[in-house]
């Protein structure tokens, strides 16, 4: 792996396209709606029940990080309520668009090389073990 160069690298256009920041939260995000479309408070759940706890969004956090994500075109608001649930103006739907579908493929994909690695390395052990 190549961390510097003295040539400079031009992307692909597709790739370039996926060059996103990642933080920690918006890839638990990108988690939460990978299945499907939630609201904040539920994404804030489910964030929290598939990190085991360890990972907690709260407002500022997460509201700020949907915000981003809007922007950088990986979610859209939805205009819709789910579930048979009552049309609250106050709740905002979100679901992943193509792209936030492929970015949060792109950033498993590195973080899984990353972890063999680790793990190549003795810092984990073998995959399922804690």
């Amino acid at each position: 792996m190549v961390i510097s160069s003295s040539r400079r690298h031009e992307p692909a256009a597709a790739d370039a396209e996926l060059d996103v920041a990642v933080t920690s939260a918006v890839f638990h995000i990108l988690l939460a709606l990978a299945p499907g479309k939630s609201h904040g408070y539920g994404i804030m759940q489910d964030v929290a029940r598939l990190s085991d706890g360890e990972a907690r969004l709260g407002p500022g956090t997460l509201y700020r990080s949907i915000q981003r994500m809007l922007v950088d075109g990986l979610i859209q608001e939805l205009a819709i309520a789910l579930h048979d649930e009552p049309d609250d103006d106050r709740r905002r739907y979100y679901g992943l668009t193509p792209k936030g579908l492929a970015v949060a493929k792109k950033e498993a994909l590195r973080l899984t090389r990353l972890a063999d690695v680790a793990r190549k390395r003795g810092l984990v052990g073998k995959r399922g073990k804690r």
